[in-house]
């Protein structure tokens, strides 16, 4: 295994002054991150229930899960975004194209369908404590019975529709339940068939629960995925020399490259010989929600700017390492802010890195 070379200033450029005139689908569960910003002082007492009645102030919203995605691919600069998904017909659809839109994403390919629900995170917060701790239990709606096969045929034809047109196709698998999201067994196994059809295309997959069922797609698992280490201590982590023999089997598996992610330890791309790539480390407190979707945009959109896998994920972890530092909030990153985050990588690794 190697560690990867250090990247130019001059190269990032190059890299990213591609990334307005990529072409990227991002198909997959697009939530909306819906906030209701509660004032304890005026907090007031339910009549009937004798409960706490929280009052809310301020009412936010934006696109979450792929819509996460989506946002670190409009902030990265992309030139055209679709998005490729199936929601409800409701207010929350409404709200999700609204933000959507706002973004400068195409919803077009946005199936409605009066049968699902668009899922939503309500999230109420208290306005006086802007950290993690601020926020209040969450509420979750999702679809939890089987995705009818006629949305399924309908999303497949909306991505063929865009494929002739396309960079790349980001998939963002975050429903938990099988086949109960946009990602269902059938649609997985059509985006096999178009991995194969469209080799100039790049298929990037992220999944909360099925990250090893994608075959031709490059896949990203976290380390504790890559080996089937479920329910790990806080703390721990998978040694190296375990982590690199998972990642050739993987990519045998899937017959694509495939990217490991480490947290605070970076992450290891391969696609002929691993490559270890450190992580920057950020001071002060983090909030890591949507680390993962920021860091998958900024890697797809390098890959298809003509960076290697190994380069591609460095970049991921630069737009990642600004997100995480953005709290309470789904953070993006802006091209402007990747040539002082990589001059902080180059200082922290100048000296090599250590591989265990």
């Amino acid at each position: 295994m190697k560690i990867i070379s250090p990247m130019t200033q001059e190269r990032l450029g190059e890299l990213v002054g591609r990334f307005p005139t990529r072409r990227i689908a991002v198909m997959g569960d697009f939530f909306l991150d819906k906030y209701l910003d509660t004032d304890p002082r005026r907090a007031d007492v339910s009549v009937e229930s004798g409960k706490t009645a929280h009052q809310v102030v301020a009412i936010r919203h934006s696109p979450g899960a792929a819509g996460t995605v989506t946002a670190n691919v409009a902030a990265l600069g992309a030139g055209t975004i679709h998005a490729v998904g199936i929601v409800g017909e409701d207010g929350e659809s409404y709200d999700l194209r609204a933000d959507l839109r706002a973004l400068g994403c195409r919803c077009e390919a946005l199936i409605g369908s009066p049968a699902r629900m668009t899922p939503t995170y309500l999230k109420p917060r208290n306005i006086l404590d802007p950290a993690l701790t601020g926020e209040h239990e969450r509420y979750d709606t999702k679809n939890r019975t089987p995705t009818p096969p006629e949305l399924e045929a309908k999303v497949i034809s909306a991505l063929d529709r865009l494929l002739p047109e396309l960079d790349a196709v980001i998939i963002a698998d975050q429903i938990e339940d099988n086949d109960c999201g946009v990602i269902t067994a059938a649609v997985r196994e059509a985006l096999a068939e178009r991995a194969r059809r469209y080799p100039r295309v790049v298929f990037f997959a992220d999944s909360r629960r099925r990250i090893k069922l994608f075959r031709n797609i490059i896949i990203k698992p976290n380390q504790f995925e890559a080996v089937d280490w479920k329910s790990p201590p806080p703390g721990h982590r998978v040694e190296l020399e375990r982590l690199e023999q998972a990642l050739l089997e993987l990519q045998a598996r899937i017959g694509a490259p495939v990217i490991i992610t480490r947290g605070g330890d970076g992450a290891i791309a391969g696609d002929s010989q691993p490559t270890i790539i450190p992580t920057v480390r950020v001071e002060g407190p983090i909030d890591p929600t949507g680390a993962g979707d920021s860091a998958a945009a900024g890697t797809v959109l390098a890959l298809t700017a003509g960076a290697t896998l190994a380069e591609a994920a460095l970049i991921g972890n630069l737009v990642a390492s600004i997100t995480i530092q953005q709290l309470a909030v789904t953070g993006v990153a802006r091209p402007s802010q990747l040539p002082d985050r990589l001059a902080l990588w180059l200082a922290q690794n100048r000296q090599g890195v250590p591989v265990s």
